[in-house]
């Protein structure tokens, strides 16, 4: 199972205690993008052996080598598919509903991330929606929302391929 964890800032010690297999994003929509920044996380998450994203910027993903990008559920913009990326360049986005998920696959993403699967916000879909959502895309769905050690178990129970998140990369012990 894909783990993608979203970072708001450059902290080793929660890249630390993530495992090769984990993806780092880089999702901060209130600061300007410091392209120095980028490439210290960059650079870090090489050593580390974790694949680096960056959110909401093909464009700076392709220039500063990146392993690819991440596409909100804001972002329509399909500019991305006129640029020529690297054979193994990730584009993953992030959908709500039904309308979302399609602008995701114009988009022509390799995962969508779903929201929220257990997390209580206007976005809230549940299991159940959740699953419904995902059979509707050939793409992979990744479950994104709430996820904790106590409900990652009920992930078995989706047709996702990974999970994604803030809070539960950064307890003391991820599996």
């Amino acid at each position: 199972m894909n783990k993608y964890y979203f970072i708001k800032k450059f902290d080793q010690s929660h890249i630390d205690k993530q495992d090769k297999k984990t993806i780092i994003i880089f999702r901060n929509y209130a600061h300007e993008i410091d392209e120095k920044l980028i490439l210290t996380i960059k650079n870090y998450c090489k050593k580390k052996g974790n694949k680096f994203l960056i959110s909401n910027n093909i464009k700076l993903a392709i220039k500063l080598n990146l392993d690819g990008a991440y596409i909100p559920s804001f972002n329509k913009n399909k500019k991305h598919l006129a640029y020529s990326v690297k054979k193994k360049f990730i584009i993953l986005g992030s959908a709500h509903n039904v309308y979302e998920m399609r602008t995701k696959e114009l988009q022509s993403v390799n995962a969508i991330f779903l929201s929220s699967i257990f997390k209580k916000n206007k976005n809230y879909l549940g299991i159940n929606k959740f699953k419904s959502l995902s059979l509707l895309s050939s793409k992979p769905s990744v479950a994104l929302g709430g996820i904790s050690n106590n409900n990652i178990k009920k992930l078995n129970l989706t047709y996702c391929s990974g999970f994604a998140g803030i809070s539960f990369f950064e307890q003391k012990k991820t599996p």
